[in-house]
C-alpha cells in the first residue's frame, strides 16, 4: 500500500519507545501532509544529535563536551554522588532543585537475562572514582524494581568496600496519597522504611 520510502519512514518512527504501527503511520503522514519543513528540521536535529552527543567522562550522562555542565561546575558538592539509571533521572532530580551534588549514570540496571552486567554499567569506573577518595556519601536512586534493587545492592557493596556512606532515596507513600489507593508493594515499602518521629 505504501511506497518503499514511506514504509522506511514509518519503520524509522517505530524505533521510538511506545510508538506502534498506527502511531508511526500517523506521524509519517502528518509530516508529509502538513509539515515538511518540520520534518526536515527533525531529521537535521536527529542527525546532529546522533553524531555529536556523547557521554560525560566523569558521570556518563549525555554531553556534547568532555565534562557535562554539572561535573564542570565548581558549585556542585563533589563529596555527594547520586547514582541513577538514566540521564532522564537527572533531569527529574534537577527540576526538583533538591540536590547539589554530582551524579553517576549507570545507563541501565543489572540484568543477567539481558546480558547486562557490572561492566556494561561501568561499575568499575564508579569503583575507581570511590577509590580516589573525596566521596563521603553515595545516594542510591535506582528504580524500585527487582533489577533496580539488585543494582542498588551491588553498588552498595562497592561503596562499603571503600568506606563510603550509602543512603537510599525514601520510598513509600507519596505526598498527598491515600492509603486505600496504594498497592501492597508501596505500602510494604512504606512500613519497611518508616522513621521515628
Amino acid at each position: 500500500m505504501h511506497t518503499p520510502l514511506i514504509d522506511d519512514l514509518i519503520a524509522a518512527f517505530r524505533v521510538l519507545p511506545g510508538v506502534g504501527a498506527k502511531s508511526a503511520q500517523r506521524m509519517a503522514y502528518a509530516l508529509l501532509e502538513r509539515d515538511r519543513k518540520g520534518g526536515l528540521r527533525l531529521a537535521q536535529a536527529l542527525q546532529t544529535a546522533m553524531e555529536k552527543v556523547g557521554h560525560c567522562q566523569q558521570c556518563r550522562t549525555f554531553s556534547e563536551t568532555e565534562l557535562c555542565r554539572i561535573c564542570a561546575s565548581p558549585k556542585r558538592n563533589s563529596q555527594l554522588i547520586c547514582v541513577v539509571e538514566s540521564p532522564a533521572d537527572i533531569a527529574v532530580i534537577e527540576q526538583a532543585g533538591v540536590f547539589d551534588g554530582r551524579y553517576f549514570v549507570l545507563m541501565g540496571r543489572l540484568s543477567p537475562i539481558d546480558g547486562i552486567g557490572p561492566d556494561e554499567l561501568a561499575l568499575p569506573q564508579l569503583e575507581a572514582c570511590l577509590k580516589e577518595g573525596g566521596v563521603v556519601e553515595l545516594i542510591l536512586a535506582t528504580n524500585p524494581t527487582v533489577e533496580g534493587e539488585a543494582t542498588a545492592h551491588y553498588v552498595m557493596q562497592i561503596a562499603k568496600q571503600h568506606s563510603v556512606r550509602v543512603s537510599r532515596l525514601a520510598q513509600g507513600i507519596p505526598l498527598g496519597g491515600e492509603l486505600e489507593y496504594l498497592d501492597s508493594g508501596t505500602l510494604t515499602q512504606a512500613f519497611i522504611a518508616r522513621k521515628e518521629v
